[in-house]
């Protein structure tokens, strides 16, 4: 087991620019002035800090008198509006529609807290959650995993949709003035994705012009649905993380879902089952509800300390029986639904891919994309970009020598401040590969959280069972 790197942090919980190594990147060039509190040094990559929530929770200033957000779950309604079994001649429709796994896979309740925590990590800039170890993301993969949602086809651009063409095509694609198995498919399929993965802050509405998807009932199998979702949530995540924004839409579940998979010792969950148990089932149902007593300012130190250790990397290698992982997901590029265009950036979190991460390109400006069809169509190009520059990590949480260093120069690893009168240290931990199973995860982060708390080296003979016992919990 290798020791922590630490870096020291003045009294605003910034590592002093003398410090870094200046070879990981050369756009990490600022001067002592430069930044926020907090914050990055180098300002150029997140260009909206100043709006972030994260620079306003530094000062101890929250969104209001609740500190975290609203959340759309829909869940128990699903429950009762989705039946145990579709009428036959609906049923055909919604299973070639790509969308069938929607209606089972939505966690009853959402810990609202747990959402936000992680919420307060997001930086749109680069669609990543930024942790005191470097940037994760939810990804392709993880869409298709969680929830078998097809990753492959085509972008939807719609139409503007007047009031008037809004009454029309309820008419004629509802059936108001008749009805039919195709007029009922239609309303189904609405309530499905206006409750899951279009959900918006409404919470009791869908958008009109959804239904231009479900035309042709034998087509809508074409869309990329896992990309709809994901570009839905990056954009509700986007919103949510300004410090002006009090609510969250897209679908929570497969944020909580994915926390659940990556990060085993935060938050509070049950579980259905286990992977080896799984028999073909979407991931996000082994997961289901359970109270959090934890609120969203006492996880905000959790996730201050959490260590590279501290998270499963690859956790769904036992589920490729099921999804088998498409190279499409290593595609740089930007992803659209409708009007909305968001940046895909799997560079910025190589290690879930089971690469080694290195200092990333600056991210896209989505603004500037010209084609993002034809960008979508020759993937390849830009997964031979992304993986070309890298190698296969020998551990999976291998990074290059510099990454961290950049890291914590454009960005900030901490949200909560460290006492205003005593500088402290924050250690950078670099672990060896830590445990699969999630309980023998639980044992290695109590007793890593123990050894940082009294600064033990593993020569001093008093610490020597406890060092064996990491390593063998890291066997598991």
């Amino acid at each position: 087991m290798k020791c922590s790197v630490v870096r020291r942090r003045g009294a605003d919980g910034r590592i002093p620019i003398r410090t870094l190594d200046r070879g990981a990147s050369s756009s990490a060039v600022a001067v002592e002035s430069a930044g926020y509190p907090g914050g990055s040094y180098d300002t150029s990559l997140l260009v909206k800090y100043e709006h972030h929530v994260a620079r306003h929770i530094w000062f101890g200033e929250e969104r209001g008198p609740k500190k975290e957000l609203k959340v759309a779950g829909h869940g128990l309604k699903l429950t009762s509006r989705v039946p145990l079994a579709l009428p036959p001649q609906m049923e055909s429709w919604v299973s070639r529609s790509g969308l069938s796994s929607l209606q089972r896979t939505s966690l009853n309740k959402i810990d609202t807290n747990l959402v936000s925590a992680f919420v307060e990590r997001w930086h749109l800039e680069t669609s990543s959650f930024h942790m005191p170890f470097g940037e994760m993301s939810i990804t392709l993969d993880d869409v298709a995993c969680l929830l078998h949602l097809p990753i492959r086809g085509i972008f939807w651009s719609p139409q503007d949709v007047t009031e008037e063409l809004a009454v029309e095509l309820v008419v004629d694609y509802l059936g108001v003035a008749a009805s039919s198995w195709a007029y009922a498919t239609r309303v189904y399929l609405l309530m499905l994705v206006g409750s899951t993965i279009f959900a918006d802050k409404t919470f009791t509405l869908v958008e009109a012009r959804y239904l231009l998807l479900f035309r042709d009932l034998d087509g809508c199998s074409g869309y990329i649905w896992g990309a709809a979702a994901l570009v839905t949530l990056y954009r509700y995540l986007g919103d949510a993380s300004m410090y002006i924004c009090k609510q969250l839409g897209g679908y929570p579940t497969l944020l909580q879902c994915w926390i659940h998979e990556y990060f085993p010792t935060v938050g509070k969950r049950g579980e259905n089952w286990k992977p080896a148990d799984n028999c073909g089932l979407p991931r996000a149902m082994r997961w289901s509800y359970r109270q959090g007593v934890l609120k969203v300012d006492d996880l905000r130190p959790i996730l201050d300390e959490l260590t590279l250790a501290d998270v499963i990397w690859r956790p769904f290698e036992d589920h490729r029986a099921w999804c088998v992982f498409d190279e499409i997901c290593l595609y740089r590029g930007c992803l659209k639904w409708g009007e909305t265009v968001v940046p895909y950036l799997p560079d910025r979190c190589l290690r879930q891919f089971g690469y080694r991460q290195y200092v990333p390109s600056p991210p896209l400006d989505c603004m500037m994309a010209t084609d993002i069809d034809v960008d979508w169509i020759s993937y390849h190009q830009s997964v031979i970009a992304v993986i070309g520059s890298s190698t296969v990590a020998t551990t999976p949480s291998d990074a290059v020598d510099g990454y961290l260093e950049w890291y914590y120069c454009v960005s900030h690893p901490r949200l909560v401040p460290p006492h205003r009168d005593a500088p402290r240290e924050v250690p950078v931990p670099v672990y060896d590969v830590g445990p699969s199973d999630p309980d023998w995860a639980r044992v290695s982060t109590l007793i890593h959280r123990y050894l940082r708390q009294v600064n033990a080296e593993e020569e001093d003979p008093h610490f020597s069972d406890l060092f064996e016992a990491l390593h063998i919990s890291h066997s598991h």
